[in-house]
Formats: structure tokens, C-alpha cells, sequence
């Protein structure tokens, strides 16, 4: 069961890194075999086929890091600690909780979207525990020892945690600001990453026609919250991508749309690439 997926490129050319914690699609069979839900809702909280968007990294000088293991099995943008007492045994009911955990959204997910239980039973602490030793913490020091290599190689190092909107929750966006985003741009309202960076890649995506919003609906989670370290020349920018540009969403499959969009995605790629090539010493101060 293999946690991540790395593809290093053969000639590092680029502070910039590239990653996608929730695209991954390799179901254990006890996890299918213990869920009520079929396997296609068990699909719907996948960022589905993000890395595959983004797949030309390594051949801009980048490294890839996707995750294998599905968001419903460990969801590798939440704290390890975020651990939801409704879903496993032994947890205290009060004092780790959140909203994201009320809601069944913790790091070992109680539901997927839709607010759809995915159990019918709890499961042990220990199972918990073992699920993120397994992929939590294995992912995470791979991205720190990607982080370090790039700051070392480049001075600086740039994260673009790559992840996926559902149209669902888009419509409350467009309720409240108007048009709905195609991509939204999260870096802790700064704390994340250097303005510089943030419009830079801003102007990157709007260059392509896409509608960009920054922090709203979503600026970021635990990704940016560990790894995001402006001061230290280390930046973190969640990039959130409409699912409609490029995903049938009710079957979770490639659209008809797919492969112009992701020719698209390819051409910003190479653009974040070059970015983080020919400004080296961008923010690195």
C-alpha cells in the first residue's frame, strides 16, 4: 500500500513543487468491503484527476507528489490530531473537536460529500492510528524533505497544492460575490505566502481567461498551515480547480472537456515552472 506517488525530474530546473493530497484513487478492499456506500460515492470526495492536470511537472523541472491512498480513507489536508469521536473509538468528546471534525471531515473522514456516512460502525483508535502512520506521516515528510531539497537547491521553495471544487460549493460563492470562480487561490490571507508569489501565479490563470478569486470559499487547510513559511523563503499556494472544466461530476470520469483543459493546466504548468526558474531569488530574501 503505497502512500505517494514522487516523480522527480531529471533535470531540477524550478523552486516550484508540485502536489495533489487528494486525488488519489487506490481503495484498500477491507475499506470498500466495511463501507455502506458503493464505490462511486465513496468517489465523490476525490479531487479526481488532478495529477493528472498537472503530470507535466517533472518534465519542467519539477517534482510531483500525488497521493495514492483516497481523501476518504486519510484525508492528508487535516491535522492528525482532528479526530472525530462520532467515527472512532476512544476519542474524548470533547477537546480535539472542530468544525471540520463536527461536520465528519477529520483527518480519517466520517463522511464524503453530500454529508454521506460512509460506515455503519466505528472503528478502534488503534485503526486510526495505524491509517496515519501508514499515509499521513509518510506524505507529509516527503513534501518537508521536498521543501528543504528545493530551499537548499534554489534558495527558496514554492508548493502548489493542487486540489479540486465541487459545483455544489461553488453556488454559495456565487451567491455571495457574483461569478463563480473557476480557481481559487489560497494562502492564508498571506500567511502562507509572499504577495509576490500569490498575484504572480494569479496573473498566470487569469492570462489563460480563467475567473481567479483569492481565499473565498477556501484559503487554504492544514498544507499550508504546516509548511507555509513565507519568512523562511517557503510558500505555500492552494490552488482549487471547478470541477465542471473538467469532470463529468455525477459519473467522477474524465469530461468531454478533459483533454483541452488539461492541455490548458499543462501551459499554466510550464508557466509556474518558468516563474520559479527565472525569479530565483523571488521573496527569498
Amino acid at each position: 500500500m503505497r502512500p505517494y506517488r514522487l516523480i522527480r525530474p531529471a533535470e531540477p530546473r524550478t523552486a516550484a513543487i508540485f502536489a495533489s493530497p487528494h486525488s488519489g484513487r487506490d481503495y484498500p478492499s477491507d475499506f470498500l468491503a466495511a463501507s455502506v456506500l458503493s464505490p462511486l460515492a465513496l468517489r465523490s470526495s476525490e479531487d479526481a484527476y488532478v495529477d493528472r492536470l498537472i503530470d507535466n511537472a517533472p518534465a519542467e523541472g519539477a517534482p510531483l507528489l500525488a497521493a495514492c491512498l483516497p481523501r476518504a480513507y486519510v484525508d492528508l489536508n487535516r491535522n492528525p490530531e482532528d479526530l472525530d469521536p462520532r467515527l472512532i473509538e476512544g476519542v474524548p468528546e470533547r477537546g480535539r473537536g472542530n468544525a471540520r471534525v463536527a461536520a465528519g471531515l477529520g483527518v480519517i473522514p466520517r463522511v464524503v460529500a453530500g454529508g454521506r456516512e460512509i460506515r455503519a460502525s466505528r472503528i478502534s483508535l488503534q485503526e486510526a492510528r495505524r491509517r496515519i502512520a501508514a499515509v499521513h506521516r509518510p506524505y507529509h515528510a516527503a513534501l518537508a524533505d521536498l521543501l528543504d531539497e528545493q530551499r537548499r537547491r534554489f534558495g527558496q521553495a514554492v508548493l502548489f497544492d493542487m486540489h479540486s471544487m465541487p459545483s455544489e460549493a461553488l453556488t454559495a460563492a456565487r451567491m455571495r460575490r457574483g461569478r463563480v470562480p473557476d480557481i481559487v487561490l489560497g494562502d492564508l490571507y498571506g500567511a502562507a505566502a509572499a504577495e509576490e508569489i500569490t498575484a504572480a501565479v494569479e496573473e498566470i490563470f487569469r492570462a489563460e481567461g480563467l475567473v481567479v478569486r483569492r481565499n473565498t470559499p477556501f484559503a487554504g487547510a492544514y498544507v499550508a498551515r504546516r509548511h507555509g513559511r513565507p519568512g523562511q523563503g517557503q510558500h505555500v499556494v492552494q490552488i482549487e480547480i471547478a470541477r465542471a472544466l473538467y469532470l463529468d461530476e455525477v459519473k467522477v470520469a474524465p469530461s468531454a472537456d478533459f483533454d483541452a483543459f488539461r492541455a490548458l493546466m499543462h501551459r499554466v504548468v510550464a508557466a509556474l515552472a518558468r516563474l520559479l526558474a527565472d525569479k530565483a531569488d523571488l521573496a527569498a530574501e
